[in-house]
């Protein structure tokens, strides 16, 4: 009898076992990793990380559903300096492989950055390696006079040595001549304790770099060439991270700055995911000191001779040229001597590569598509037309995520084969302490409508057990950690991330229609005769709004139409197949050229010899001439000849559309609704990814551009899914869906539907409201618990008394209630206005957590009479703050920038008024019923 009760219970553990399988390997949904969940910039303040907390804070990411850390060390905590760890220190070694071995113990894994704060720099960083700047002397000599002194800096200003490159005369007559072999007792190059080479010690009577020379001819300027220091250092660094920032342009500075970890990381190879170089932040670093050798070899030309045009205050066409020039070679340097070799360093490690390449004064198409996972990122807060969507101005700073921007870096993964594309993400999203896990949503949803996969949160502050609430802080993050109350509920938000990602992750990337970005026209430009030209988030309107590349793509995604970036580089590997233009990343039907300028005559001859392979390349203009100096009459003429002989193969179209769908390349004209989406190619099979930003709910039949297909509706939030209705053609797919302001859905294409059906409900009758006597029970938060408090009218809970004023937490609001109609077999719950986030229980049963716009739930059906709501409530930490500040408690006690507020001005929470906390209704619910 013993042995037959445990065979039965052995059953049924299989049986359960067995069940459990079936049911998740029957589940459409792509089974979620780590790399599916969102990341998270992890700051070690001072590196004063111990090994009891380092796990507690893995365990907790962990259970809230980070699927990885990116370490980056920066300053400390003012009184934990006897806790600071120096960067890459044998106990610094020590910390990192614990929580490696943490981290692979989760299955979790671990990025690092390849240095402390950012850009990279550090305390090896000698200053022949460190970030440099073209520096020059003039002086003027009358004909017949002789110059007899010392050629050295004369600017005060200048704090680090400088090095003597070149001394060159200019004759009022045209003439040049190089007068650098005739300076006497020359020196070498700098390092960091001052100048090395020829140092023999001088006689008082003998100076450095001594010139005497007679001006025979002419009148003639002297200009005295120095490869100068920027002074730059590692902004953020921490203990044993301080130094010169490097410089960036240089191979030979990037193999040094490797050795210490070359040496600190062995052992280690492919234990670390990827290495991480942040936004490009080297700032005025326009030279390196063999700049003059790579330009002529790149340009063919020597710079040397063109000093007077292109340091001239001018705005002139040959002065354009060569700085088109001096800005294109910068660019070659830092792709091919830095990011590249980088990359190739990583690979070596067996590592990945994360880039941030914005801000780079380059083509950024190239520069993000050098690294493995391109990384974009986005600063302040953007608008949305979500009714109930809060954005007060008072807490927000404007925001730089443009779409067009975006595109930059999921359009270099795309081209170039990468599969991830990542994002710093929710960086100033709001001020500190006020960001909700509903103002989060959007901002994410409007990454990954633009390519993003792989989303990093900006971010996560380390904060040892023994800190005082709130923990230790970084400026400029939203905190996403155990000590800011929105903790409590963002695993809801994580959740909605990671069912995202598991389905952007899937197969390829589908746009069809490729812009090329011409480059040339920026580079081109006086700029007020600047040098160094970065492509930065912040300042848009210099370089990408209103230029004809900008409108084209505004236009092409308002039309329905899915855009990748091209660059030249790119033009040059692109080939014909079938039709279609093939690239490392995938297959595209179109090349559209927007109106320019300038375009190198190589480009313009691929795009030629590609169109007449049969690829669909459309003008919508022609470029006037070549970009640069060299040889740029002949170029020109070629390049017209060019134009001429191929006059109807270039003729440029009036109406884009139009060219499109005659090339039968049609646009998603489910744009028309209002709804945003981004596709991709499973199989033959499409994804669509569709999210609702207006105002209104889009109820109806909405075609997809694919023929004669099943749909499969899944919803992100809840993980639901099921085949939808819909209506077939040859040419479309008509799904019928409803999607409220606010909500998302994602859309599969099948040839035979697979699922159970997806439910449809509409409302029988108008919202009833939920009135009664509201219990409010505060669970769990600070400074102090409030007392219990009972309320018939439901609004901010901090008007029940000060201790509720000053609490940040969570609070369980309970309600009886009648059920009003017993035959109604569903029904929705709206929440109303939530400050800020809800779990949901239904007669004891968990319904769910709304935590964002709409805050409605689908609770099923209610007990005949007496039903029990309980709905446990999480509000901000910015109230509590404020008391904190209020009664005089520091806790800003961080090293370096400490504490600033959205403004950068100083952070002072007593100046905030009381933000409105809790359930403030309507709550509602609707009876449904499920339609046909």
């Amino acid at each position: 009898m013993k042995h037959t009760k445990n065979c039965l219970s052995f059953l049924f553990i299989l049986c359960f076992i067995i069940n459990s399988f079936s049911q998740d390997t029957n589940s459409p949904w792509p089974k979620s990793t780590n790399i599916n969940q969102p990341w998270t910039r992890w700051w070690w303040m001072g590196s004063a990380v111990d090994k009891p907390n380092l796990k507690k804070s893995l365990v907790d990411f962990h259970k809230a559903g980070v699927g990885g850390v990116e370490i980056t060390p920066i300053y400390g905590v003012k009184g934990e300096e006897n806790n600071f760890i120096d960067y890459l220190s044998p106990k610094w070694m020590e910390m990192l492989d614990y929580t490696i071995h943490v981290s692979d113990s989760l299955h979790m894994q671990v990025d690092m950055v390849l240095g402390t704060g950012w850009p990279y720099g550090g305390s090896h960083v000698t200053l022949p390696h460190a970030a440099t700047k073209l520096i020059v002397e003039k002086y003027q000599v009358k004909k017949n006079e002789i110059i007899d002194r010392s050629i050295k800096l004369e600017n005060t200003k200048e704090k680090t040595p400088a090095e003597l490159l070149y001394v060159v005369a200019y004759g009022n007559d045209g003439s040049y001549i190089n007068l650098t072999n005739q300076l006497k007792n020359r020196t070498s190059k700098v390092n960091d304790k001052g100048i090395e080479g020829a140092l023999v010690t001088l006689p008082k009577t003998l100076e450095a770099n001594k010139l005497k020379w007679k001006a025979k001819k002419t009148d003639y300027t002297l200009y005295a060439v120095f490869s100068g220091k920027t002074g730059q250092q590692v902004k953020r660094s921490a203990p044993g991270g301080k130094g010169y920032t490097l410089d960036h342009y240089s191979e030979e500075a990037l193999n040094a700055y490797i050795v210490p970890f070359n040496d600190a990381l062995k052992g280690r190879e492919g234990k670390i995911r990827a290495v991480f170089n942040d936004s490009y932040e080297v700032y005025g670093t326009d030279f390196t000191p063999n700049f003059f050798e790579e330009f002529q070899n790149r340009r063919g030309y020597d710079l040397k001779k063109q000093l007077p045009l292109i340091l001239s205050e001018t705005d002139n066409e040959i002065a354009n040229r060569i700085r088109s020039d001096y800005r294109q070679t910068i660019a070659d340097l830092l792709l091919n001597k830095f990011d590249k070799p980088w990359t190739q360093w990583a690979h070596s490690k067996n590592f990945k590569t994360k880039l941030q390449a914005h801000g780079s004064p380059g083509n950024l198409i190239d520069l993000y598509a050098s690294a493995d996972i391109p990384e974009c990122e986005t600063f302040g807060s953007m608008p949305f037309d979500i009714p109930g969507f809060r954005r007060d101005k008072e807490d927000i700073r404007e925001g730089d995520a443009d779409p067009v921007m975006l595109k930059f870096s999921s359009s270099a993964a795309h081209i170039s084969g990468k599969n991830l594309v990542s994002s710093e993400t929710f960086t100033w999203l709001r001020e500190h302490f006020k960001t909700a896990l509903s103002q989060c949503k959007p901002e994410a949803e409007d990454l990954m409508l633009n390519g993003v996969n792989h989303i990093f949160l900006h971010g996560s502050t380390y904060s040892p057990d023994r800190a005082v609430w709130p923990g230790w802080k970084f400026y400029a993050s939203v905190n996403f950690n155990a000590t800011n109350s929105i903790w409590e509920d963002a695993p809801a938000l994580f959740s909605y991330i990671a069912n995202c990602q598991s389905m952007l992750q899937q197969g390829k990337p589908d746009n069809e229609i490729l812009l090329y970005w011409p480059i040339f026209d920026n580079w081109d430009k006086y700029k007020k005769g600047s040098l160094f030209v970065e492509y930065k988030i912040h300042s848009l309107d210099e370089w990408l709004h209103g230029t004809p590349f900008y409108d084209t793509t505004k236009a092409l995604m308002k039309k329905g139409y899915g855009v990748d970036f091209i660059s030249d580089n790119f033009i040059a590997e692109a080939k014909v197949v079938n039709g279609n233009i093939s690239l490392p990343g995938g297959i595209f039907k179109s090349l559209i050229i927007p109106a320019c300028k300038k375009m190198p005559l190589a480009t313009l001859q691929k795009l030629i010899e590609l169109q007449k392979a049969g690829a669909k390349v459309i003008f919508q203009g022609l470029p006037e001439s070549v970009p640069g100096f060299h040889d740029y009459k002949n170029q020109e003429t070629k390049l017209q000849s060019v134009l001429a002989e191929n006059k109807e193969a270039v003729k440029p179209v009036s109406d884009i559309f139009q060219t499109l769908e005659n090339a039968q390349i049609y646009p998603e004209t489910l744009v028309n609704t209002g709804l945003k989406f981004i596709r991709r190619n499973v199989d033959g099979e499409k994804i669509y990814y569709l999210v609702n930003h207006t105002a209104k709910t889009i109820d109806g039949f909405i075609p997809l551009e694919i023929g004669n297909k099943e749909v499969v509706i899944f919803d992100p939030l809840n993980r639901n899914f099921g085949n939808a209705m819909v209506q077939k053609t040859a040419k479309n797919t008509l799904v019928k869906i409803k999607i409220e302001p606010g909500q998302s859905f994602f859309l599969k294409t099948e040839n035979t539907a697979t699922q159970k059906k997806w439910n449809y409900y509409e409302s029988t009758a108008e919202a009833i409201a939920l009135k009664g006597n509201w219990k409010i029970n505060f669970d769990k938060g600070g400074p102090k618990l409030p007392p219990t408090a009972s309320v018939t009218n439901l609004e901010s809970w901090t008007k029940l008394g000060p201790e509720a004023e000053a609490f940040s937490g969570s609070a369980t609001y309970t309600l009886e209630f009648n059920n009003p109609n017993a035959k109604t077999e569903s029904w929705n719950l709206n929440l109303g206005d939530v400050r800020e986030s809800a779990k949901v229980w239904l007669n004891d049963e968990f319904i769910g957590t709304a935590w964002s716009v709409p805050y409605k739930l689908n609770i099923g059906k209610l007990k005949q009479g007496k039903n029990i709501l309980k709905i446990q409530v999480t509000n901000l930490s910015a109230n509590r703050i404020r008391d904190k500040e209020l009664k005089g408690e520091e806790w800003k006690i961080f090293y370096e920038i400490n504490m600033v507020d959205k403004d950068y001005k100083k952070f002072d929470a007593t100046k905030w008024s009381l933000m409105p906390s809790g359930l403030l209704g309507p709550i509602t619910i609707t009876p449904l019923k499920q339609q046909n």
